[in-house]
């Protein structure tokens, strides 16, 4: 069976791990590189994080490049760690990682593999800065496919009234990468906050043997926390990355989307609002899936043996 290559652009927090794990254990995609940029925390955090918890899954294969600090439009502030904790893993201690990151700008080793790879996917999930500056990069290889986790069309903002925090968190980036004429798959608030990991699932992933899975089961406390009681009445949380991750890889069934091209708006008042109104086959957001979304995580995370 050929496995489809996917390159992973992300912040690395808790929902990002959650992805990777995923990634890992779905049989028919191949992880073959990641570039990081600053979102969840920081760029260089976020490439620490990955190496840290490719070490647990005993991976040393994938390259890890870090990408951009800072935003186009302002400085990198401090990430989210009233959401995923200071260090972007919900405080908990990873060993750092015996391998170095890759010595590649990110911009570089997503040209690079997807010379290498012509029906790369690239799964975004994060702020969008370095898909932008790939853009604007003259020279570099086409993408063949973009999944970003991002965006809320008929679904509230988790940031303002109007704007996701991915593509809040860099809107100008945001409206580079949609003028493409690329494949793009988003995956917005609207699917995502109707897939969520409760109490009851963190009690079977804690019992899944391994040190990845003892990790994420460790982290996951601190994104219930926030959860609860502040976007959901009881203990559980979106599980936003996973699903976009499920999407890259063609893991789910009965998807519906929306077809037509995405603006971000970028004027005071609606800025990172993401909108879809014309035509278009080359652009759509996922309005809704059948299944459940844990249970596919759960599922691939148990089947897989971890080390550890």
């Amino acid at each position: 069976m050929t496995r489809r290559p996917i390159l992973v652009d992300c912040d690395t927090g808790i929902d990002d791990a959650l992805a990777l794990a995923y990634l890992l254990a779905e049989p028919t995609v191949e992880i073959v590189g990641v570039t990081t940029v600053s979102g969840n925390t920081d760029a260089a955090r976020a490439a620490a994080n990955t190496l840290s918890l490719f070490e647990l899954a005993g991976v040393d294969d994938i390259p890890v490049a870090i990408g951009a600090h800072d935003f186009r439009g302002r400085e990198y502030a401090g990430g989210a760690p009233h959401v995923h904790g200071a260090d972007g893993v919900g405080g908990i201690t990873l060993t750092a990682a015996a391998r170095a990151h890759d010595a590649r700008a990110a911009v570089e080793l997503i040209d690079h593999l997807a010379q290498r790879h012509p029906d790369l996917t690239v799964l975004a999930l994060g702020p969008l800065t370095n898909l932008a500056a790939y853009a604007e990069t003259p020279g570099v290889a086409a993408l063949d496919r973009l999944v970003i986790m991002g965006g809320a069309f008929s679904h509230s903002g988790n940031v303002t009234a109007w704007a996701e925090a991915n593509i809040h968190n860099d809107p100008e980036a945001a409206a580079v990468v949609f003028a493409q004429d690329w494949d793009i798959t988003a995956v917005p608030l609207d699917v995502t906050m109707t897939q969520t990991l409760d109490a009851t699932d963190l009690v079977r992933l804690d019992a899944i043997p391994g040190a990845f899975p003892r990790a994420l089961a460790a982290m996951l406390p601190a994104y219930l926390d926030f959860y609860e009681g502040r976007v959901f009445p009881d203990r559980r949380c979106a599980l936003h990355d996973p699903l976009a991750a499920m999407v890259a890889a063609g893991a789910l069934r009965g998807v519906s989307v929306a077809r037509g091209r995405i603006d971000v708006r970028l004027e005071r008042g609606e800025r990172g609002r993401t909108v879809s109104s014309h035509p278009s086959e080359r652009q759509r957001w996922v309005r809704g899936m059948e299944g459940s979304a844990v249970e596919l995580l759960l599922d691939r995370l148990e089947r897989r043996v971890w080390p550890g």
